[in-house]
Order: structure tokens, then C-alpha cells, then sequence
């Protein structure tokens, strides 16, 4: 008896495992002819006109050739209906234009993605967004070899309110020996030397951040006439005053009234800042040594200088050097002259004997002369430096410095004027 119960339920167990797999075997074929069917007409509609495909060997990373049989099945871009009405050229590599009837259906060999929804869309390829990133600003961090710093700052001018408006972000990067640094600003709207606009003092750092607006009343005809320079000073323990580099801005050019405010950097200088003159430029240095009673000055080079033409002679230019005291004439001294050039290199050395009680009313006067063939030379321009009595603006501040620097060079341009 118990062998029939095992002889019927072995065949009942049989059979359902023949009909189990029967039926996978008929889920699977259904599959794979219902999926073949309904994209047949998708791939055979309009056959490539070429037949083989570029891939790439994995094993050799080189490129060869492999028909359509291969793994990688040659699917051609179908343009979509809304674009039907461009002018597509060169649809003749198997491209064609889809109509409104045929199905949305992605192969299913790519990949799938939410976009299916919308018209059948799949996903072709990735977008990596690293490579549309904005290049990070480097400008606090990229420095060019020998940089004594770089100042940010915007400009704009209200032309209602007659306002020229300054905006002082910051200052990276001075040069200063140590962290010690107390850096502020100055801000002169050239050519007027008198006047100037300052800064707060930042304490202990070569980084200040300032964020300071500063107004300056001015003209909008002659606004464009005229040059801004930044001034950075560090003051030390004894309220002395050290200048750390230069910025010297033409608003010329400038766009001043734009509604965006644009920042603008700009390097830190120290020689040659001052704006071209219309009568040219010089660089001298200035000494005074105390314990022997003796100025120096050291006439280096000029340049732009606006020479009278003459017909067939060439041009030469000297330097006249006089030591005044009360503005009476005490010694003169002169350059030999520079032929051929208008930007001429002297290299020249005076010196004038002067007690230190004298500096309060000793002043110099540099005038650059042009030679004329048996007639009086020529004046092409004069600079004044010396004291508070004489003197404003950048010779006050040259002639000061060389008092706060005893026995050493102190080196500036100046420009030169006629009226002086």
C-alpha cells in the first residue's frame, strides 16, 4: 500500500515539474519574440547606408571595424517630429526624420530613465559638470614673482550729483618684514596733490580688508581729465609714515557711469607711478647726512620730453640743479647735455653744504633745459622740492622722507611743469 501512495505522488510531482518548466520555456520565447517584433520595425524601417561601425578594442585600446552582427548594435539618429521643419543637411548615414505615428520605444539594450514618460526619451550619454565649472578666482593667491601686493577698488561717477565715487575693498599680499604690518590709504585725485582722502588704519596684518567708499567732487566735463592713485602706507610705533607701493589709475578710458560696479585690481608699484606729464618726467634721489652737514642729490634720467623742433639739429637737453634758501639763489649746479634722445640718462651726483637748522628754509629747484645753437637755452621744465614753505604733494613727501631717512638714497619720479 505505501509503495502505491509513493508511486503516485513521485508521478504527480513529475508531472508538475514538466509543466513548470514548459511554461518558463513558453514565458521566455513569448518574451523574446514579442520584444523582436516590436522593434523590428524601429531598426529595419530605413536600412543604414553603412554597415559597419567604428568600436573600440579593449584589449588593444585601437580602433578596427565590426560589422552589424556584433555585440554593439548600430542604432541611427532619429531626428523628432517638433524639429521636422529645419533645414537638416546631410542626412545620408542612415539619419531620418521620425513621424508623429511611429512608437517612442528605447532598444532595450540601452539604458533606461525617468524621462520615458515624455515621449520615449533615453538616456545617450552623460554631461561630466566638472567640466563646466567656472576656473576658480585666483587672484588672492596667484601672485607674479616680485609682487609687493595688489589693491581691489571699483569707480563710478554720478552724474546727477557731480560725485566721483571710490570703493576700497582690499589690499593682499604686502611686502613688509614681519606681521606687524599697519597698513592705510591714501587716495589723491591727480593733478590736485593738496587734497586727499584716507583710509582707517588696519592693525598687525599684510591682508587688510578695508570696504571704505570715498567721494570726490568733480566736474563731468573734466572727470575723465583725471588720474587716481592709491597710496598704501604702513605707520610704525612712532606715527612715521612708510610707503609700501603705488597705484596710479587714468580714468580716461574709463566707463564711469555703468550700472554694474565693476571691481578692478591692479598690482602695487613703487617707481615711475606718477601720470605721463605734458612736459615730460625725471627721477632723482635725495640724501642728507647729518653729521656732515651735506645734501645730496643724484639726477638719474628723464623721459617724454617735449623738445622745440629745429630743422636739421638734433636735440640736446641738461639739468640745471639749484640749491635755494629763502628762495635766494645760494650755489647752481648743471648736468652735461644728452644729445639724440628724449628720455635722456644722466646718472649725476651733486652735493650743496647745508646745516640742519638750514633744511626749514632750504629748497631745491631741478629745471630741464633744451640747447639752442647761439641763442638762450630753452626751458622744457622745472620740479620744486623742499619744505612745507615750498613745496606740496609728492616733493613734500620725497623731501620729508629723506629727513626720516638720514644717510640714505630716497628715490622718486616728479613730473615737470613750466609754472613752478
Amino acid at each position: 500500500m505505501s509503495e502505491e501512495v509513493a508511486a503516485v505522488a513521485g508521478g504527480v510531482i513529475g508531472v508538475v515539474a514538466i509543466l513548470l518548466l514548459i511554461g518558463i520555456g513558453v514565458y521566455i520565447l513569448r518574451k523574446r519574440f514579442c520584444f523582436s517584433s516590436q522593434y523590428e520595425e524601429f531598426f529595419n524601417q530605413v536600412p543604414p547606408t553603412h554597415t559597419e561601425v567604428i568600436a573600440v578594442d579593449k584589449d588593444s585600446m585601437s580602433l578596427g571595424t565590426h560589422n552589424k552582427d556584433a555585440v554593439m548594435k548600430h542604432v541611427p539618429f532619429i531626428v523628432p517630429p517638433k524639429f521636422r521643419g529645419r533645414d537638416w543637411i546631410g542626412l545620408g548615414n542612415g539619419e531620418r526624420i521620425q513621424d508623429d505615428s511611429e512608437p517612442y520605444t528605447a532598444p532595450d539594450f540601452l539604458p533606461r530613465s525617468s524621462f520615458c514618460s515624455l515621449g520615449g526619451a533615453y538616456v545617450v550619454g552623460s554631461i561630466n559638470p566638472a567640466l563646466y565649472k567656472f576656473p576658480e578666482e585666483n587672484e588672492e593667491t596667484d601672485f607674479p614673482e616680485g609682487n609687493i601686493g595688489r589693491i581691489w577698488f571699483a569707480v563710478e561717477y554720478e552724474l546727477e550729483t557731480e560725485r566721483l565715487v571710490v570703493s576700497l575693498m582690499k589690499v593682499r599680499n604686502l611686502q613688509f618684514g614681519s606681521d606687524s604690518c599697519n597698513p592705510f590709504v591714501k587716495i589723491h585725485l591727480l593733478p590736485d596733490e593738496r587734497r586727499h582722502l584716507q583710509s582707517k588704519t588696519k592693525r598687525k596684518t599684510v591682508n587688510p580688508q578695508f570696504d571704505e567708499t570715498f567721494v570726490f567732487q568733480v566736474s563731468g566735463k573734466t572727470v575723465h581729465q583725471r588720474t587716481l592713485r592709491f597710496s598704501i602706507y604702513h605707520v610704525d610705533k612712532i606715527k612715521k609714515h612708510h610707503l609700501l607701493g603705488q597705484v596710479v589709475f587714468p580714468l580716461k578710458n574709463e566707463s564711469l557711469t555703468d550700472d554694474e560696479n565693476v571691481v578692478i585690481w591692479r598690482d602695487l608699484e613703487l617707481e615711475n607711478l606718477e601720470p605721463p606729464s605734458e612736459y615730460g618726467n625725471i627721477q632723482f634721489s635725495l640724501s642728507y647726512n647729518d653729521y656732515l652737514g651735506r645734501l645730496t642729490v643724484v639726477l638719474l634720467r628723464a623721459k617724454g620730453l617735449q623738445f622745440l623742433e629745429e630743422r636739421g639739429v638734433i636735440s640736446s637737453a641738461f639739468v640745471k640743479v639749484s640749491f635755494m634758501n629763502h628762495n635766494k639763489l645760494v650755489k647752481c649746479k648743471k648736468t652735461a647735455a644728452i644729445c639724440g634722445t628724449a628720455n635722456p640718462v644722466y646718472n649725476e651726483t651733486f652735493s650743496f653744504k647745508v646745516e640742519h637748522i638750514g633744511l626749514d628754509t632750504a629748497s631745491l629747484s631741478l629745471a630741464v633745459y633744451q640747447n639752442a645753437q647761439g641763442e638762450k637755452s630753452h626751458l622744457l621744465g622745472r620740479v620744486v622740492v623742499g619744505p612745507y614753505m615750498y613745496t606740496r604733494g609728492r616733493e613734500l613727501e620725497h623731501w620729508n622722507e629723506m629727513l626720516n631717512k638720514p644717510k640714505d638714497l630716497v628715490k622718486r619720479w616728479h613730473a615737470l611743469c613750466i609754472n613752478t
